[in-house]
């Protein structure tokens, strides 16, 4: 691509002088925003828009249960652009029209996922309108635009000029040369014409300061690199608008009625429209929190921070980046219809159970694989058989007839600082209290994975602690204790205690994965709302000579299985057949 004429002034623009504040500076009480991107109405959502929208609920679930501060959790749809345009002429409706049912269907979508979105930001709202004028006016205001004749390879489903190195040629259905996105493989074409461009090559150094001087601001670690390794090579200056006789479906550049704001300029500017940019941004900015998928990492990690410290803001506080996902392992694509329908998967495996399993085999440094026998296989395992079948063990008439919180019985489990000799004090062995230490230091190593955005290893941890005390009611097999006994009766609730506390725990800690089925989880143990936030975690306190607010308390009403065994399409046609 080419940069055909020019004519500006260089002078260094007048970005902030401070940091934004490095990751781990949000403290009880301080505001804080959390954001999906803004998905592309061009088509229907896929399993790819509702990871990151379930990446951004977990977080701000578990942010909430923390006590971290007043928060917000933001999505929305991007509706402008010349793709919109083409999908809205292909549909043969309007593009207002287009947008609207598109945008419902994301809506609807997160509705029926649980994703607990504060704001649903829609680009073609009048006060998104003013927001992004006010953006651009500040820019044109520091003389950071100029206009001039540019020509290069366009990609209009990235709606993005391509340098000839990001461009390759291939064959197209009818084996005719064409060239295409080397990364996307979307075919592109050759574009001349008159814009707007910022001058982001001035921005190289700032962003290269802000980057080092906030190691964690990206995460994970792979993608930092990658943006440090971008700021190495030429950062040329970013066309931020189209002539308007191409691009008709935008907001027009004030006071140029021939050209329309860039659509990615327009996106962008939605983080700070939802906190209400340009009057009452203060209050929440720079504390935002951008989850995006790795294809639009370079519009967050450098196009975005440049354009903030353009206009005098910082850079957000932190960007979280995912891959993607595959089916079977081949990438997703309308072509070859394996582009799933995640409401056709909550059918198949439940919000809660789909939620589950993206949460838990999502790798964000990596891209993962989907396939129905592993969504079933997984959530079978670690649902319904291991936290399902402890809470159904725990809470049964036949070995828990009171329907209670069953009494602790220190002499049964004395504490002990040495697990050397303690068959010989109490009736726990060894592995008993190594499952106590466990569960103990979970919530601490669950935080710590959640804050640097790896979910999937703080569901890991609990599943382990789940496994670990169905062994230990394995090991003590309390079905086989006799009530009769005043000794054994002891133990025998001195077991079921231990493993309810357990039970607890996971509860408290699933909430921001699974909620509706941590909440059933811990209305069977009679966990009061007000007794689920983190800061009520206080796990076994009989164990160190404290009272239990708990013990004696009757449990909840019994509503069945805590999580329903999945079976595959292929075993339900069968059954179908022989009924």
């Amino acid at each position: 691509m080419r940069l055909l004429a020019a004519s500006w002034p260089r002078r260094p623009p007048p970005w902030p002088r401070r940091a934004p504040p490095r990751r781990g500076s949000s403290g009880p009480g301080r505001r804080w925003l959390l954001s999906t991107p803004i998905f592309y109405v061009n088509g229907p959502p896929h399993i790819g828009h509702l990871y990151s929208a379930l990446l951004a609920d977990a977080l701000h679930r578990h942010r909430g249960l923390r006590g971290a501060g007043p928060g917000r959790l933001a999505t929305g749809t991007d509706e402008h652009g010349l793709k919109i345009q083409q999908a809205a002429a292909a549909a043969g409706m309007p593009p207002q029209e287009h947008c609207a049912h598109v945008s419902s269907l994301f809506r609807d979508l997160f509705s029926q996922a649980a994703i607990s979105f504060t704001d649903f930001i829609r680009t073609t709202e009048p006060r998104h309108r003013q927001a992004v004028q006010h953006f651009w006016a500040a820019l044109q205001g520091r003389g950071l635009l100029y206009k001039a004749f540019y020509e290069g390879w366009y990609c209009t489903p990235e709606e993005c000029f391509l340098s000839p190195a990001q461009v390759t040629e291939r064959p197209d259905a009818r084996g005719r040369p064409c060239k295409v996105s080397l990364e996307s493989g979307h075919q592109v074409h050759w574009t001349k014409e008159e814009n707007y461009m910022f001058k982001l090559s001035e921005f190289r150094e700032p962003l290269r300061k802000w980057l080092l001087g906030n190691r964690h601001v990206i995460s994970p670690e792979p993608f930092y690199q990658v943006v440090l390794q971008w700021l190495e090579e030429d950062l040329p200056d970013l066309s931020v608008s189209r002539e308007r006789s191409r691009l008709q479906w935008g907001i027009p550049v004030p006071g140029d009625s021939k050209q329309t704001i860039y659509v990615w300029v327009d996106a962008l500017v939605n983080y700070l429209t939802v906190v209400g940019y340009p009057d009452a941004h203060h209050a929440w900015w720079p504390a935002a929190h951008h989850v995006v998928g790795k294809d639009i990492l370079k519009f967050h990690a450098i196009y975005w921070p440049a354009l903030l410290m353009a206009v005098g803001l910082d850079p957000p506080e932190q960007i979280y980046v995912h891959s993607h996902w595959t089916v079977h392992g081949q990438k997703m694509s309308k072509s070859l219809g394996n582009v799933v329908d995640p409401l056709a998967c909550f059918r198949q495996y439940t919000v809660e159970g789909f939620r589950y399993f993206l949460l838990r085999q999502g790798v964000p440094d990596r891209d993962c694989d989907y396939y129905e026998e592993k969504v079933i296989k997984l959530v079978n395992s670690e649902l319904a058989d291991a936290l399902g079948g402890l809470l159904n063990r725990c809470t049964s008439p036949s070995i828990n007839p009171s329907g209670t919180y069953p009494l602790f019985s220190e002499s049964c489990f004395p504490q002990v600082s040495d697990h050397l000799g303690v068959d010989a004090v109490g009736r726990a062995v060894a592995e008993d209290y190594e499952l106590v230490a466990s569960v103990a230091h979970l919530p601490t190593q669950v935080s710590h994975y959640f804050e640097r955005f790896q979910i999937y290893k703080a569901l890991e941890a609990i599943v382990a602690c789940v496994r670990q005390t169905n062994g230990f009611f394995q090991r003590h097999v309390p079905w086989k204790l006799s009530r009769d006994s005043p000794a054994e009766n002891r133990w025998l609730d001195t077991i079921l205690h231990v493993a309810l506390e357990c039970l607890r725990v996971y509860g408290i800690l699933l909430q921001p994965v699974i909620p509706a089925t941590a909440d059933k989880l811990l209305s069977r143990l009679a966990v009061m709302p007000a007794e689920r936030a983190f800061s009520e975690l206080t796990f076994l306190p009989r164990y160190r000579g404290k009272p239990c607010p708990f013990e004696g308390r009757r449990l909840g009403p019994d509503t069945g299985a805590l999580f329903p065994r999945l079976e595959t399409q292929r075993k339900r046609q069968l059954e179908t057949k022989r009924s």
